[in-house]
């Protein structure tokens, strides 16, 4: 049984330590590296995780606590795009995966974003050869607007990325 919250401070280092997870098993789903978030302190990522207005991080928990999920929302703040948010750093532990830990994490992201007054559209930007990510995010009701060839380069390999929108 999974159970999802709203990550807080406190969940730092478990945070952390699934986002490393994350950046090595999967480099090619983050704009980020490993390399650059190792030398992340504690405190930077408390802050990190600071729920604020307009931005948040939600966790899936497993029976025994661990996180075994993660996926950040943030809100557009410039007036002109407000009624925009982007989901950032989507990711389930392998082990848990095909076990509905994704789908709970952005079905309670869709719900808080619903609260956000203004907020119209959430986008998302995934892997074009990431299939089963991108099953999931259409069976919620995401739609393909766009495809970025070479979108993201690291270690001298490409991957291009598919855009998609969620309307609220």
């Amino acid at each position: 049984m999974l159970h999802i919250r709203l990550l807080e401070s406190s969940d730092a280092a478990q945070y952390q330590a699934l986002r490393l997870r994350g950046l090595m098993t999967n480099p090619e789903a983050f704009g980020s590296t490993y390399e650059r978030e190792v030398d992340f302190t504690l405190a930077f990522v408390e802050e990190r995780l600071k729920p604020v207005e307009g931005k948040f991080t939600l966790g899936a928990f497993d029976a025994e606590g661990q996180l075994v999920g993660i996926v950040t929302f943030v809100r557009e703040s410039s007036a002109k795009i407000s009624h925009k948010g982007n989901v950032y750093g989507m990711y389930t532990a392998p082990e848990v995966r095909g076990q509905g830990a994704g789908r709970a994490l952005l079905l309670a992201l869709i719900d808080r974003a619903r609260g956000c007054s203004g907020l119209e559209q959430i986008n998302l930007a995934v892997i074009t050869d990431n299939a089963p990510a991108r099953r999931l995010y259409q069976s919620l009701g995401f739609i393909t607007y766009g495809t970025e060839q070479r979108a993201l380069k690291y270690e001298e390999q490409y991957w291009d990325e598919d855009y998609m929108v969620f309307r609220l």
